[in-house]
């Protein structure tokens, strides 16, 4: 019982001051830097060995990752060896947004920026923008890049409360 407290609170140390160390602890196939914001303990479902990752992935909160699909457990009455598991694979240079949904089978390509509340079904090509349920590609990563470049507030440089002070001078918020 205590062990697996002391397992419990080290994996959420272990989330929150190093992600990568956290996925390889449970057996995500890591291939650089992972950055996770607000993570969960069972994020990476129940087979974590089934997802391998690149490098500069970027996970958001309350985000999924099911490498399997549970209703085949109602059928196995009738069939006792029905199984379905596939593996995910994330590519490099990946931002995931907030609660997305990443099922069986799926791969995400390099440059990739998948939509807040997506449901990833389906491989998304490199250099893509995806988005929705079902995820579907909306435009290029080069596309986004413009449109964000044109709406930039040039303040990406600062962190801490350096960003936070020059944010609430450009909108006059005291």
């Amino acid at each position: 019982m205590i062990s697996r407290i002391i397992d419990y609170l080290v994996d959420l140390y272990l989330l929150r001051t190093n992600p990568g160390k956290y996925a390889k602890k449970v057996g995500v196939i890591l291939n650089g830097s992972l950055y996770i914001y607000g993570g969960n303990r069972g994020m990476f479902g129940s087979e974590p060995f089934m997802i391998e990752i690149g490098d500069n992935v970027h996970i958001t909160g309350e985000c999924q990752f099911l490498t399997h699909d549970g209703s085949t457990l109602i059928f196995r009455k009738e069939v006792p060896t029905l199984e379905i598991t596939k593996p995910i694979k994330i590519g490099n240079d990946v931002f995931i947004g907030y609660r997305t949904l990443i099922l069986p089978g799926v791969t995400i390509g390099n440059r990739c920026v998948i939509g807040s509340g997506s449901v990833v079904n389906r491989d998304i090509p490199d250099n893509s923008l995806a988005v929705g349920n079902p995820c579907k590609v909306i435009k290029t990563s080069d596309e986004l890049l413009e449109k964000l470049k044109c709406n930039s507030l040039g303040i990406g440089h600062l962190v801490g409360n350096e960003k936070e002070k020059e944010i609430k001078r450009m909108f006059n918020i005291k």
